[in-house]
Order: structure tokens, then sequence, then C-alpha cells
């Protein structure tokens, strides 16, 4: 399989919710730069992962990722990303049942067959 076909199984693997987190090298890293959810950004290693994964579950009742544009290039997969989000719980302006919508680009790191390192440059449209 492929790295980017990885990247896709991944990305599919969160929106069933399931085993995201076995994509991921017990030493991996994900960070996520300044938006509109997480102004100050975020470094997660793998527990926080799980954690975050716990809690992303309780304020969405569903997410999609379509997949504009992916790239491959050694051990580097780029994807650039729309995401939809179905919300649980109310937030800022939005209410149960609303959908939030963002474009993402995600850079991944691979060693072998695992993801090593996640970089997200994530956009919300307004809510």
């Amino acid at each position: 399989m492929s790295r980017a076909e990885i990247v896709r199984a991944y990305l599919r693997a969160i929106e069933s919710r399931g085993d995201s987190l076995a994509f991921f090298t017990e030493d991996a890293v994900q960070e996520e730069f300044p938006n509109a959810l997480a102004p100050a950004g975020a470094r997660r290693t793998l527990e926080d992962l799980k954690s975050a994964a716990a809690r992303g579950q309780d304020v969405l009742t569903s997410e999609t990722y379509e997949i504009v544009n992916l790239l491959e290039a050694g051990d580097i997969v780029a994807a650039e990303v729309l995401w939809r989000g179905v919300l649980a719980v109310p937030l800022r302006s939005l209410k149960p049942g609303d959908a939030m919508k963002a474009r993402f680009a995600v850079f991944f790191e691979f060693q072998g067959d695992r993801i090593r390192r996640q970089r997200n440059y994530d956009c919300f449209e307004p809510f």
C-alpha cells in the first residue's frame, strides 16, 4: 500500500470512528497550527491524540474528509482536504445538528508505513 493510500485509509478510519491511532508510530507528534478553534495551536503526542479523539466523539455526531489534492514525495504526503463536521453540542453561534466546514492542508511524515509526524493548517469557515 502506498503512503497516499495509507492517508486515505487513515481519514476513512476517522470518519467511521475506527482505530485511526493505529496509523501512528509510538513516538508520533501531531502539530495543529493556530486556527479558529485552537488560537494558540497545539502539539500532541500519541497519548494526547487518544484523549482528543475521545473528546471529539462527544462534540461531533459525524465528520467527513473529502480529499481535494493528494501528493506523495518520498516519506511525505501532503493533502488538501475539505472537512465537514456535524455538531452534537452547541459551539459559538452553532447549535447541535449544524455543520461546520473547513479546508485543511495536512502534511504527513512517514516512518515505514506509519505516520510519525502530522502538521495541520486548518482554515475554518466563519461560525
